[in-house]
């Protein structure tokens, strides 16, 4: 199932990572275990976030994926699932058919 993986990073956890060079491992190692088709980095409510689009196919995976950011950048973390236009199309035409 497509996911939206939301990091926010405290400032000072943020500003501690790259002052001693670690934040580029970090989100490296991060993306190679997340695969994202699309991984997006911008400020939200103050603080630096990161937005990862990646397929997740088991609930299991969700501490090997989502630990560092806890552990290493103390972030605020929420998952939840996503629809692309195509997947969109395709659950509507079920419920305007009622299947």
């Amino acid at each position: 199932m497509r996911m939206v993986l939301t990091a926010r990073i405290p400032t000072e956890t943020g500003n501690e990572v790259i002052q001693n060079g670690s934040l580029p491992k970090i989100m490296e190692t991060a993306i190679a275990a997340l695969q994202p088709e699309a991984a997006y980095f911008t400020l939200d409510g103050g603080e630096r976030t990161a937005y990862f689009y990646f397929e997740m196919t088991e609930s299991s995976q969700m501490p090997t994926l989502l630990e560092s950011f806890f552990m290493d950048l103390h972030a605020k973390v929420s998952l939840q699932p996503v629809m692309n236009t195509a997947e969109l199309r395709t659950g509507l035409g079920h419920l305007m058919s009622g299947t």
